[in-house]
């Protein structure tokens, strides 16, 4: 029996590394990929190829909370073509002060919705190169474990620094243990909403955020899978990260194996 699947893009950031610009919004450089003529926003970029992938059906795309317009500056930053024909695939969410509420906000209106959803996958707007193949793995694996992420090794050593305040090392970690979470991560639908519901009733009695969805699944519902990322997906954060080249990962294959 095929799986229904959604998919949610995170675009309700403020973009504070990026100067206060709206990192989603804004166009990508031209590259030796891009269609002639054409040249797209990051979040078009990203919103395209989960919408070109004919195993996702709706979309729902997070739009920052205080801002009036920001439904229409999100529509005005998809591909020209979705607008006829597939509008009734897209949804514009509010977001909430975090990354956590916004993805609960999405996930509550996805259960508003007609139609059993079985599996939802989970993107950052700010990573526009992510590609059809990693799309597709994530899906696959989600279908198989529940609960799955792309990740990447680590190149550099890291150290656990002392909690108050002091520039110390507390823990000298092992590498080869440790990975960098990409997105999409991918859940099964109700599940991520169950664990998004008792992160917020967490969050209300304590000073805690959640980083990622993961982590919120590990912690609520159990065990995560993890598959290869691509080093490509990367996410912008800072302005020069929209004309970095591509990293590369020489230890790439250590995850590959998983």
């Amino acid at each position: 029996m095929a799986e229904s699947i959604a998919a949610i893009i995170c675009a309700a950031g403020s973009s504070r590394r990026m100067g206060g610009v709206k990192k989603e919004f804004m166009l990508l450089p031209f590259t030796a990929d891009s269609s002639a003529g054409e040249q797209q926003t990051v979040l078009g970029a990203a919103v395209s190829a989960f919408a070109s992938c004919s195993r996702i059906g709706p979309i729902i795309i997070t739009v920052p909370e205080d801002s009036e317009n920001g439904e229409a500056a999100a529509r005005a930053c998809l591909p020209a073509d979705f607008a006829s024909g597939e509008e009734s695939r897209f949804f514009f969410v509010q977001g909430g002060p975090t990354r956590r509420a916004s993805v609960h906000n999405a996930l509550s209106f996805l259960e508003s919705l007609e139609g059993r959803v079985s599996l939802v996958l989970i993107h950052d707007g700010a990573r526009p190169w992510i590609k059809q193949d990693l799309i597709e793995r994530v899906i696959e694996g989600a279908i198989e474990h529940g609960a799955i992420i792309p990740a990447l090794p680590l190149l550099e050593t890291p150290k656990e620094l002392c909690s108050d305040g002091a520039r110390f090392i507390q823990r000298h970690l092992r590498r080869a243990q440790l990975c960098t979470a990409q997105t999409p991560q991918a859940f099964r639908f109700p599940d991520i909403l169950t664990a998004h519901k008792k992160a917020a009733e967490k969050e209300a009695r304590e000073h805690f955020e959640y980083t990622d969805d993961a982590e919120v699944w590990g912690e609520f519902i159990g065990t995560v899978a993890v598959i290869a990322g691509d080093p490509e997906n990367r996410k912008i954060t800072y302005p020069g990260d929209m004309f970095q080249g591509t990293k590369k990962s020489t230890d790439f294959h250590r995850l590959s194996r998983i």
